[in-house]
């Protein structure tokens, strides 16, 4: 048995090792043989010679029985039999120029012109007898190998640059795009459950808990779609990956394909989209149709938004129809499906508020799975998977690290991942340090450092003093995002940073923005305090100020003289609008209130920094004197801080169902009494 399964191990890597058939092969052994017959030359075996060897060692001896002139360029040299048997020839016949019965020429050589040829001739014979004069006769050959390749050649030419240009046309390669016939045919990858091109499973996607969940029963539903049918349900049709980018739709994508036995075809949005009129709508029904033919099976479109967007939002007036078009056909193609047929839809998208009502109405993508940014946990368990392949130091602590990187996303993660396996042996290390991946963290978040970049001395100040004001502002309110470090070193655009470790809120209160955005303005604040001017340094720092004050008096109702009125559009349907959603009233109001919360804000942090400025002057200085300053020296100069780090709070009460001994977990944010009333009320 084991010789038999290595034998076909051999056969199998044999065939995956050999190369697939390919019609241009055909082609290419063609034109290596029109080549090869143009280059050999099959008439004789004669040996080329010059004029002064014939003329001395050949006719002058009487040794020529006859000379043919080819086609008036070639001269063929015909030696008597019994001359050509003698020792003087040896040399010849040793390389293999045996005389032959045949009208074969011994020797050849190349003429200038005929009439050149003819005196040379005379004047070489012109002691002749005349019996002893050598013949000359005129013969024309045709070479019909090389007319029939020139002939050929440029016909090949045209069609070869022909098949090129409209596989340019149409895409490339690929399924659609071999040739102008098959332009509207799909051009999905299909991963049948006999190939290992995916090894992808739901083991190498970390956190993603809940989406995890919803994917797994998709995937049962292909597998054992009687235990949901023989209730009467009914398969879900579609399921619309939404979420950030980098948060791991298409990585949950792949482990669904590695997951289940079931073929899946994988293809973007943008694959639909031709030059040809009425090709996205053929390559959807294409795609379709083969999914039917192998169903059960799953279907997933990645960045269907490329497709999806909603009809009538197109800024270009009515220039688009062709994608219109081909999102009417997807429409159809989802609604058209039998009860049952096994086949289901994935897709994915970070920007699920352009696309079309319809797409995702009830019937074609039935369930919306949000693919959010990783907390803490998840964020230590994305750590954990891209820290398999890294050398990293004994004991070393990922908690740590998931701390540190709140807000990003799992490919914000590898990168970090990766930037510190490549810190690391920048500077010939043996293993991956804490400290390596702080730098990486660091390096991906304010960018590269630029220690060599010129700054005058009053400008290191002001940044120093600027930083200074941040971190106190941010270390003295109780709302602010705690201090990690400050840095004057400039990284990227920014001539100085300070870093922070936000808090993971799931809501904001008015308290919590307004402090944020006094620790914002703490920078200019200071600038003004000490230097008594400010400077172009806090633009970034307004930027935020500015976004955060219409969002509160525009979007979330915290104005008191604007009330409890939000403009904002979830679904995106004044994107395009050239009339704001209030008067001109409302957007004067909203103005005055706006830079009435902004300079409140401002002289709060005047104030906070008055009270303090001793300490400000403390750490401006450490600043300019060690140029990165950490939280344990902000502590030392203000104490710690005052305010209790409030606990996170998750969930999880458990009961045991009497009926069947199954364990019940109540949803964060759900009242335990409120939902044992809604339990009764539903028994």
């Amino acid at each position: 048995m084991s010789e038999k399964k290595d034998n076909k191990q051999n056969e199998n890597k044999f065939s995956s090792n050999f190369p697939k058939f390919n019609i241009y092969w055909i082609y290419g052994l063609i034109a290596v043989a029109f080549i090869g017959l143009q280059l050999i030359d099959f008439s004789d075996n004669s040996k080329e010679i010059t004029w002064q060897q014939f003329e001395k060692e050949m006719l002058r001896v009487h040794d020529v029985e006859k000379v043919v002139l080819v086609n008036r360029d070639k001269a063929e040299v015909y030696i008597e039999s019994d001359k050509y048997a003698s020792a003087k020839y040896d040399q010849y016949r040793k390389k293999g120029l045996k005389y032959v019965e045949s009208n074969n020429p011994q020797f050849y050589f190349t003429i200038g012109s005929v009439e050149t040829f003819e005196k040379r001739m005379e004047e070489a014979q012109k002691d002749f007898r005349e019996t002893d004069i050598v013949p000359v006769s005129f013969e024309t050959r045709k070479d019909h190998v090389g007319d029939l390749l020139g002939w050929l050649m440029p016909i090949v030419i045209l069609v070869a640059v022909w098949l090129f240009i409209f596989r340019r046309m149409s895409g490339g390669g690929g399924a659609g795009g071999s040739n102008i016939f098959s332009i509207g045919k799909s051009k999905a990858k299909v991963f049948d459950k006999e190939e290992a091109h995916i090894k992808t499973n739901f083991n190498d996607v970390a956190g993603l808990a809940e989406a995890k969940v919803e994917i797994s029963e998709i995937v049962d539903f292909l597998k054992n779609p009687g235990k949901y049918t023989k209730l009467g349900g009914k398969i879900p049709k579609g399921a619309l990956l939404v979420g950030p980018p980098g948060t791991g739709k298409t990585l949950l994508a792949k482990a669904v394909a590695g997951e289940a036995d079931v073929p899946f075809f994988s293809m973007s949005g943008s694959d639909f989209v031709e030059m040809f009129v009425g090709v996205g709508a053929s390559r959807v029904r294409d795609l379709f149709s083969q999914a039917k033919q192998k169903a059960p099976c799953i279907v997933f479109i990645d960045e269907i938004d490329a497709i999806g967007r909603a009809r009538g939002r197109n800024p270009n007036m009515g220039s688009n129809d062709e994608r219109e078009n081909t999102l009417n056909q997807l429409l159809t193609e989802m609604d058209g499906f039998d009860t049952n047929t096994g086949v289901i839809i994935l897709a994915a998208t970070n920007r699920a508020d352009v696309l079309d009502p319809a797409l995702l109405r009830a019937g074609r993508f039935d369930r919306q799975i949000h693919v959010e940014l990783p907390d803490l946990n998840e964020r230590e368990e994305i750590f954990n998977v891209h820290l398999r392949p890294i050398t990293v130091e004994k004991e070393f602590d990922s908690t740590f690290l998931a701390k540190q990187t709140p807000g990003f996303s799992g490919a914000d993660i590898a990168n970090v991942c990766n930037e510190a396996a490549l810190i690391a042996a920048r500077r010939s290390k043996k293993v991956v340090e804490k400290q390596d991946f702080l730098d990486a963290i660091d390096r991906i978040i304010g960018g590269l450092e630029k220690k060599n970049k010129l700054i005058t001395v009053n400008e290191k100040k002001t940044i120093a003093y600027h930083e200074a004001g941040h971190a106190t502002i941010s270390w003295l309110l109780e709302h602010a995002h705690p201090l990690v470090k400050v840095t004057i070193v400039p990284r990227g655009q920014a001539l100085g940073a300070a870093w922070y470790l936000p808090k993971e809120r799931q809501i904001t209160t008015v308290e919590q923005i307004l402090d944020e955005m006094c620790s914002a303005l703490g920078g200019r604040a200071s600038e003004e305090i000490n230097f008594g001017k400010i400077s172009t340094g806090a633009l970034n720092d307004l930027e935020k100020v500015t976004k955060q004050a219409y969002a509160m008096v525009s979007y979330y109702g915290m104005s008191k003289k604007l009330g409890n009125l939000s403009f904002y559009d979830s679904q995106g349907g004044n994107e395009y609008s050239f009339n704001k959603p209030y008067s001109e009233k409302t957007a004067e109001l909203i103005d005055v209130e706006v830079k009435a919360l902004i300079d409140e804000q401002y002289k709060r942090a005047l104030k906070v920094l008055n009270e303090n400025k001793e300490g400000v002057t403390i750490l401006a200085e450490r600043l300019l004197d060690k140029e990165v300053v950490f939280s344990d020296d902000v502590e030392e100069i203000f104490g710690k801080r005052k305010f209790k780090e409030e606990e996170m709070y998750k969930s999880k009460v458990k009961e045991e169902n009497k009926n069947n001994g199954e364990t019940q977990e109540i949803p964060d944010g759900k009242d335990p009494e409120n939902l044992e009333q809604e339990k009764e009320k539903t028994e």
